[in-house]
Parts: structure tokens; C-alpha cells; sequence
């Protein structure tokens, strides 16, 4: 006998899939691993950036943009080698997705224009006030406490899964050890990936490993043995998002709008190493490259109150991680670096800012230049969450190594290959919560008419 149609295992992203299966009329039991995963996982983690293309927020800023559009935009960041299939399937959802969690969800979103996130050719990215992905899990959190078909078990950890009859059976472990066993119509694993496993990190993403790990403590890549067991393999494991903007004080996110406004970094000698807009993600990589894995964000005042507007830029206020300086003289002391090379450093990146002469980095854009008083957070790299996984279709269903759907096996987010291609670089601002929230929402649908 089936004990429920849907059991999802990951309360991030795969809330999504819990409240559309629900709501299309499933029973549906939530389980998450990690007893903190309100605080400590992902999606609570992150910016609460989710992209869509053509969304009403879009029209209503005449703003043209398409899935098409979006989907050029991946595949140029990725130099083409994201998966074609995922890269059509996600951005045809995604505008469809984000007025799904506005209109039947009551998230309260609206679309980021006061500045560009880089690799986007146009402004699509849709938030919260606060800017904060714990925001976004509370409400969706109060959603399914509410929902009469909807129950969790936390903390428990889905480690196995085998096949009974055209059911699949879902072992839970608790974390005394205890099991259970319960019978599902379908499973959607949204575990996230691999980015807490040292020894997966260390086979898959060598030049991250120097990196301090921001993410949940249950990503241990367990969707990736289970999905083995019914003859599925990994794809794109080299991929990953990083962050180069962790404060080490503290260790709160100081956010990459910092440099979008116009901020640079340097290293521990106070020199620039590379074009900061390139991406957050990929810079991880380029930072942990540096002396000591360690560097400096430089701000000023202009830049401080442009990035208030971020709940983890407040909160790495609060932390106490920022200093100021009120000339180049000042910062370097604070930076404990040569003042000659900080002050040649910054009169550099003034004149590439005020068009004087070309940036030595390629960098194009610095909204303007700094001034002083300046203020300065001392960075560290951060693995975020890897971007490889479990081969799904246009349902999100698993796909075995024939390319054939397992039956009512799911995955979403970091427990199937996302849309980033390969390494770091081709990681778009969003794309993490896309696979995370697309995917299981898919998942749900497609379990929800399996009933």
C-alpha cells in the first residue's frame, strides 16, 4: 500500500515541488536532513534571486526579454556547453515560476533594476525586500505548515531508495540511527549536491578546494549514490558557483553589488588581480589563486549606502567585519600594505573608472570612482554549492545512462546537472535557485498528474 503520492526529500528548493504537487491535489511528505535547514541551507543562504524571462514585473518596466533571450545569455556565459534541453526547459519556466510564487504562494517580489548583474543582457531578476533567501524559506516554510496535504519530517535523512511492485520505497534515517521505510508513488531529491563532501570537492573541483564551504551540511552528494543504484551517472560535476566576497570577520556574505557599484578588490599586497565583473562566482577561483586565499574589498561611501539595500550586507555591518579609512594613506595602514602600491592601485582604477585610460583588466564598468572616506572588508573564496548532478528531462525525472526516465524517481537544484556548463565561470546570478525552485516545481507537476 502507498503511503504517499509524493515524498520529497529537501526542504530548499524542494519546496516548490511539495506546495505545486499539493496543490494539484498529492499527498506529500517533506523531509529534510539538517535540523538547522531553516538557517542553514541554501536557499536560505542565498540572495533570493530568481530569474524570469518575460515575467509582468519585466512589461510593466517595458523591458523586453524571452526565453530565447535568457537562454542566449546562458549559452554565451557557458561558451556553449550548457545542456541545451535544461537551458530550454528552465527558462521557458521561469517566468512562469515567479508569478506562480507571487500569485499562488504570496511571495512578494518585485524585479532588481538599480543595478546589473553581470551576464544578464537585461534586468530579470526578481527579489524580495531584504534581498534574503531566509525570507523567502520562512514564508514558503508557513505555506506548508498550513497545507492540510503537506507533512515534514525534520531532521531525516533519505539514504536509500529501491523499487516495490510501480512503487518506490524511500528509507529514512533519523539522526539516532533509527529507520523507516515509506512507500511513494514518486520521490523528488532536491538534497542539493556535493559542496559538504571534502573528498567529492577535492576529486571534482580541485581549484576551489583552498575555499571555505557556505552551504548546507547536508549536501553530501547523496542523490548522486542513490540515482547510481538505478543506473544514472553524474554529469557536469566540475561545475560549481563560488563567491569571492565572504567576509572573513564574521564570515556574512558582503555581496557583489559592492563591486557593481562601483567597489574593487585587491589582494593582501593592496593590488588588483583581474576584472571583478567578470562574476562572483568565477572570482572565487581567482581569489583563492592570491597570496593567503585572502583579499580586500574596497568601497566608499556612494558604494556603503548602495549595498544597504542587501540583508547580508546589514548583516555583515553587524558582524563588525567593515573598517574605515579616511585617505589612501589610512586604508593602507588598515590593509597593512606598501601605501605606494595601494595609492598607484587606486589611481589606476580611477582613471580606467573615469575613462582616462583603458582598465589593465578588460574592466569596463565602475558606475564611478572611487573617493575618499573609504571602507574596506577584508574577503575570503567560498564553494556556495556545486552545479553537477543527476541527468533529468523536461519533468525533471531522473534519466538512467540509456537516457531513459526512471520511473518516479525526480531531481532538482544541486541533485541534478544544472545549466552553468562547466568550472565557474559560466554561472549566471540566479541560475542555482532557477534549477532548485524550476525543477522541483516541474516535479511536482508532473508527480501530481502521475496520481
Amino acid at each position: 500500500m502507498t503511503d504517499v503520492d509524493l515524498l520529497v526529500a529537501g526542504a530548499g528548493g524542494g519546496l516548490a515541488g511539495a506546495l505545486r504537487a499539493a496543490d494539484l491535489g498529492a499527498s506529500v511528505l517533506l523531509v529534510d536532513a539538517s535540523e538547522h535547514f531553516r538557517r542553514g541551507n541554501n536557499t536560505s543562504m542565498s540572495t533570493a534571486m530568481f530569474p524570469g524571462a518575460g515575467s509582468r514585473w519585466q512589461r510593466a518596466e517595458g523591458i523586453e526579454d524571452s526565453p530565447e533571450t535568457f537562454s542566449a545569455d546562458i549559452m554565451k556565459k557557458t561558451k556553449g556547453s550548457a545542456d541545451r534541453l535544461m537551458v530550454k526547459t528552465l527558462t521557458e519556466v521561469s517566468a512562469e515560476l515567479v508569478e506562480w510564487m507571487a500569485d499562488a504562494q504570496g511571495v512578494e517580489l518585485s524585479l532588481v533594476t538599480n543595478f546589473h548583474y553581470p551576464g544578464h543582457s537585461v534586468d530579470r531578476c526578481h527579489t524580495i525586500e531584504g534581498r534574503k533567501g531566509d525570507r523567502v524559506l520562512q514564508h514558503l516554510l508557513s505555506r506548508v505548515d498550513s497545507h492540510d496535504s503537506i507533512e515534514m519530517l525534520v531532521p531525516t535523512r533519505l539514504v536509500e531508495i529501491h523499487t516495490d511492485g510501480d512503487d518506490l520505497v524511500a528509507h529514512l534515517e533519523k539522526p539516532d540511527g533509527s529507520r523507516e521505510e515509506v512507500s511513494a508513488t514518486s520521490i523528488l531529491m532536491a538534497t542539493n549536491g556535493f559542496g559538504a563532501n571534502k573528498d567529492m570537492v577535492a576529486r571534482y573541483l580541485p581549484e576551489i578546494t583552498s575555499a571555505v564551504y557556505h552551504g548546507s551540511d547536508a549536501s553530501l552528494g547523496d542523490a548522486l549514490r542513490i540515482g547510481e543504484s538505478f543506473g544514472a551517472s553524474g554529469a557536469y560535476l566540475d561545475a560549481y558557483q563560488g563567491h569571492a566576497a565572504i567576509a572573513v570577520h564574521g564570515a556574512t556574505l558582503a555581496g557583489w553589488a559592492t563591486i557593481m557599484h562601483g567597489g574593487i578588490m585587491v589582494n593582501t599586497h593592496g593590488e588588483r588581480f583581474g576584472n571583478e565583473t567578470c562574476g562572483y562566482s568565477e572570482y572565487a577561483a581567482m581569489l583563492a589563486a592570491q597570496p593567503g586565499a585572502r583579499g580586500w574589498l574596497i568601497l566608499d561611501e556612494r558604494v556603503h549606502q548602495q549595498c544597504l539595500a542587501f540583508r547580508d550586507y546589514q548583516e555583515t555591518i553587524e558582524s563588525g567585519a567593515l573598517r574605515q579609512a579616511e585617505s589612501p594613506e589610512e586604508l593602507a595602514a588598515v590593509l597593512g600594505v606598501d601605501p605606494a602600491v595601494l595609492s598607484r592601485t587606486l589611481h589606476t582604477a580611477g582613471d580606467s573608472a573615469r575613462g582616462v585610460v583603458p582598465d589593465p583588466f578588460g574592466r569596463t564598468f565602475f558606475e564611478q570612482p572611487l573617493s575618499a572616506p573609504y571602507v574596506t572588508i577584508k574577503v575570503q573564496p567560498a564553494l556556495f554549492h556545486t552545479q553537477g548532478g543527476l541527468l533529468v528531462n523536461h519533468d525533471a525525472q531522473v534519466l538512467d545512462d540509456n537516457g531513459v526516465a526512471v520511473p518516479g524517481l525526480f531531481a532538482a537544484g544541486g541533485a541534478a546537472a544544472g545549466i552553468s556548463g562547466h568550472g565557474a565561470d559560466g554561472y549566471l546570478a540566479g541560475n542555482g535557485l532557477l534549477s532548485a525552485f524550476g525543477l522541483s516545481y516541474l516535479a511536482g507537476q508532473a508527480a501530481a498528474r502521475s496520481i
